[in-house]
């Protein structure tokens, strides 16, 4: 957060806080049950203090940049802000509600990584297994599990070799004058582009096929790389012989109470509903919108409220498991910044303020979820409309610490 942006939600809290003084086969559903993990309870008056110190900054960086969407943080479980601004739909002119279901992007992937995890709790599947352990025919050799969930494999990525691109290693030397690496895409004259329909087997066929030149040698460094969760969505079925439609909808949507929740494929197409761009030009369906595992998951803030919940409680996996994904596999960027298990992780110098989080876009959707585990504090916005401002309202998320570090009265 930048000192001017940090002072003005010091000082809207403050005063808020002077003048006030919170498988088997898929047709069969899993169960899943508590583990007696309870969240404190959070006080009427805490909400109150929570919303009235949340609004404004809620105007300031949405509302007033042109948000269009749906926001919810919560406090130990309990709704504390919730608003829907805006059209979903303007061809019907339909409003956003609580029960609008959004694109939800690369938060998708907190729902791939977990449930490959549950797999291994399962004892399904080893993290150190080889993705040819599943795929015989995959043609890049070495590369685990493990390095799929933390972007180390060095796979190349589907949107540019599908396309028509490549991606290239190159040296620079950085503003001290340092010779560091750097990647960029360029054209590759050589690669056969597909224009069809692209699903999840089709890209993996083209790999098998054309061998795309990977990045880099896995477990070098970190690369955000959707290619990674798409194949992870191909070994969840290899696995468990289900579509991964629809095991996600039989072993986690439906268990977990998430009615509003699905995954988007090609059999979704009439009932497709545009995201829109900063001047509500509707991006029409392409011939990525239907691989899913890295994104395709439609959802909404209170069913990721669910999703939430269950990661604090232990009712999906263990909580242990849940630690595990959260633990820094590789440095991701600038300080205080790494990726664990499907997770992006920022860690201050004392261990104490850990944020996990997964940001989304794709087309015109842009989405946040975050999680302060030290607060029990939840932040989710999901935008129909690009707009940049929806990840810096990601700071959001910092009312709960300040609130709760000045105020000695507010859970009950």
């Amino acid at each position: 957060m930048s000192i001017s942006m940090k002072r003005t939600v010091n000082v809207i809290i403050l005063s808020f806080l002077f003048c006030s003084c919170h498988s088997q086969q898929h047709t069969q559903k899993k169960e899943i049950k508590n583990t007696g993990f309870q969240f404190n309870s959070v006080s009427q008056s805490a909400k109150e203090r929570y919303a009235e110190a949340i609004q404004p900054l809620y105007q300031q960086m949405l509302l007033n940049k042109g948000f269009n969407g749906s926001v919810l943080l919560a406090k130990d479980g309990e709704i504390v802000f919730e608003d829907y601004h805006g059209i979903y739909d303007t061809r019907t002119k339909e409003n956003i509600s609580e029960n609008t279901p959004f694109q939800i992007a690369s938060i998708s992937k907190t729902f791939t990584g977990m449930t490959v995890l549950k797999l291994w709790e399962e004892g399904r599947i080893s993290l150190d297994d080889s993705v040819q352990h599943f795929i015989p025919k995959f043609p890049y050799h070495n590369i685990t599990i493990r390095e799929l969930l933390s972007h180390q494999s060095g796979l190349p990525k589907y949107e540019h070799f599908m396309d028509g691109s490549k991606t290239e290693t190159y040296y620079a030397r950085n503003k001290r004058g340092k010779l560091i690496k750097r990647t960029r895409t360029v054209k590759n004259k050589n690669a056969p582009v597909i224009n069809g329909l692209i699903t999840n087997d089709v890209m993996l066929q083209y790999m098998i096929d054309n061998k795309p030149p990977v990045q880099f040698a896995p477990n070098r460094m970190f690369n955000y790389c959707n290619t990674n969760f798409a194949i992870l969505a191909i070994i969840v079925e290899k696995i468990t012989k289900i579509p991964f439609p629809q095991y996600m909808k039989d072993s986690v949507f439906t268990p977990l109470g998430m009615k509003n929740t699905f995954i988007f494929s090609s059999a979704d197409i009439a009932n497709y509903v545009p995201s829109y761009n900063y001047r509500k030009v509707p991006y029409r369906l392409e011939k990525f919108d239907y691989i899913y595992g890295d994104k395709n998951v439609y959802s909404t803030v209170r069913d990721l409220l669910l999703w939430d919940k269950a990661l604090y409680t232990g009712t999906f996996v263990k909580q242990s498991t849940v630690e595990m994904a959260a633990h820094p596999q590789t440095f991701e960027r600038k300080k205080g910044h790494y990726y664990g298990l499907g997770w992006h992780l920022q860690i201050t110098d004392n261990n104490l303020d850990t944020v996990i989080y997964h940001n989304g876009w794709w087309h015109g959707n842009n989405t946040v979820f975050t999680r302060l585990v030290s607060d029990t504090a939840t932040l989710i916005i999901l935008g129909n409309k690009f707009n940049k401002s929806i990840y810096k309202a990601r700071q959001l998320i910092n009312v709960f610490s300040e609130i709760d570090n000045d105020s000695t009265d507010i859970e009950e």
